[in-house]
């Protein structure tokens, strides 16, 4: 007589596999792409004039095209230069009348500062490619970055990271993260 082998109960063996993955999906953390830090300016009202007339000499236009070669105010400039282009023409430490004017303004921890109008004008070809796009765009954030971190040096001895929040609202109202992005176009040519 053949004998008889004993049997497993498989339903608690569904229920602890239950289990294991519950839990696995409570402890593990998945890694989420933010993207870019960059939020849009409010809408208009509907009753109000959109048009702002902004001096030629506040606005510092950075044009890439489609070779990947990037023209900034007219000249051609390597994406490594790009930074220390970007903080001259915000800090204006010379007062230069072909940089940013600035107006004079209260802010809370600095008293009456000169608060540069400048913008950084960025307008992309279609055939630019997306590593350059985000090239410049490192090197532009980096320069108001470098900016305020200095600032805060300055003024706290220590760094903008670091600061209050109403430190670094203080510091923002100095040295406004001003970037506006056209649509992109065709410049170099057909594509």
């Amino acid at each position: 007589m053949a004998r008889k082998t004993p049997e497993i109960n498989g339903g608690s063996l569904a229920d602890i596999a239950f289990l294991l993955l519950i839990f696995f999906l409570v402890t593990t953390t998945m890694n989420v792409d933010t993207g870019l830090a960059r939020m849009l300016p409010p809408m208009p009202e509907e009753n109000t004039d959109v048009e702002q007339d902004v001096k030629q000499r506040n606005i510092l236009t950075v044009l890439v095209n489609k070779s990947d070669r990037l023209l900034v105010g007219g000249m051609p400039m390597e994406v490594s230069m790009l930074k220390d282009k970007a903080k001259e023409f915000l800090s204006n430490p010379t007062d230069d009348p072909h940089l940013p004017e600035k107006q004079i303004t209260e802010v809370e921890f600095f008293g009456t500062v000169g608060i540069t109008r400048g913008v950084i004008s960025l307008q992309n070809d279609r055939g630019t490619s997306y590593r350059m796009y985000m090239l410049v765009q490192n090197e532009l954030v980096a320069a108001y970055n470098e900016l305020r971190n200095e600032l805060s040096r300055t003024k706290f001895g220590k760094s903008y990271e670091d600061l209050s929040e109403d430190e670094q609202k203080a510091v923002q109202k100095i040295y406004p993260l001003r970037i506006s992005e056209a649509e992109p176009k065709s410049i170099g040519g057909r594509n």
